[in-house]
């Protein structure tokens, strides 16, 4: 099984590829298959260190049964084990969870990404009993905790963190945008779990806890990896001019977003029409339309999103041909 030590590098959250259709409330058989192997295969060729799929912008809750198998599938089955990869298991049934813990282990998937069952808030005893029975169920699978408290409704407090690393074993990873207290939480997981951040706030984890920083996901990956593997590879290596040069350049790409990602209740509002309209506009994929239930952004976010996907397309294309980053500004 994965240890928090083995996780490193750049993960990149990949979409749920939708065919033409998707959008409709009696689609069928939605997951453009095609395109996902395409996309695993890209993002490996690129450089990623791992993959993580059905999140959020995996639309992991609003996906069939059916569609959800034939996803999972097709990634670990092309993925073949050459990186780490994660699956997502979130659904608003415990035994729900256990079965698609089953069937992903029968793929032979190394991790899960796992959010808690959605519609009532859990405490922190029953969010521990929960993780801790997953853990002795499938023990051959890391799991990495979705720590998203506004999706999940569920604040992920110090006492449950401290609980899970007596209770959970296989929980070595959580995926955050920005713990309360970093160094605290590093302490409190005693280096049993990867404290990982996504590609814009690398910043903040490396100025306060630069040694546990080893990781890092990025749903722009999807957009392209290029700018993501270099920052995570100028990391390891300790090259810090180099680092400071590329969070610039990562920063001016999704600055048209922040307005959007940085405002809770906003972002909660759109967070996967925004993410696949970035991901479309960049070229590298092609994510499909939106599933139900969730519809169209305001004009004002949809073109705030569009810019962010060109300006990334540009970033990646100055890293490929070796062009200075200075000059995209």
């Amino acid at each position: 099984m994965l240890s928090a030590k083995d996780i490193r590098g750049a993960y990149a959250i990949m979409p749920t590829p939708a065919l033409p259709g998707a959008e409709r409330l009696d689609a069928r058989a939605t997951v453009n298959l095609q395109e996902t192997e395409r996309l695993v295969n890209c993002l490996i060729d690129d450089g990623c260190d791992g993959l993580i799929a059905l999140g959020t912008t995996g639309e992991c809750p609003t996906l069939s049964q059916d569609d959800y198998e034939s996803f999972a599938a097709c990634v670990v089955e092309t993925a073949r084990r050459r990186v780490p990869t994660f699956i997502g298991t979130t659904a608003a049934s415990g035994h729900e969870v256990w079965r698609r813990m089953a069937f992903i282990r029968k793929l032979g998937a190394e991790g899960t990404l796992l959010g808690m069952p959605h519609w009532q808030p859990m405490t922190a005893d029953a969010a521990v009993r929960y993780l801790a029975e997953l853990s002795g169920g499938f023990p051959e699978v890391a799991i990495m905790v979705y720590a998203n408290q506004r999706a999940f409704r569920f604040t992920f407090p110090d006492e449950f963190w401290e609980a899970v690393v007596r209770s959970a074993p296989t929980v070595t990873s959580a995926k955050y945008a920005m713990p309360r207290d970093l160094r605290k939480l590093v302490q409190i997981t005693q280096g049993r779990v990867n404290i990982i951040p996504n590609e814009m706030t690398i910043p903040k984890f490396v100025a306060e806890s630069p040694e546990t920083t080893i990781a890092c996901w990025a749903t722009a990956a999807s957009m392209g990896p290029q700018p993501v593997v270099a920052l995570m590879r100028a990391l390891a290596s300790g090259d810090s001019a180099r680092a400071k040069e590329l969070d610039a350049a990562i920063a001016w790409a999704n600055q048209p977003i922040e307005p959007i990602v940085f405002n809770p209740e906003v972002f909660a509002l759109c967070n996967i029409q925004l993410e696949k309209t970035r991901i479309e506009a960049a070229g590298y994929c092609n994510p499909g339309p939106v599933r139900p239930p969730y519809g169209p952004m305001t004009d004002a976010q949809t073109a705030a999103s569009v810019e962010c996907g060109r300006r990334w397309s540009r970033l990646c294309g100055h890293l490929r041909a070796g062009t200075p980053l200075a000059s995209l500004y």
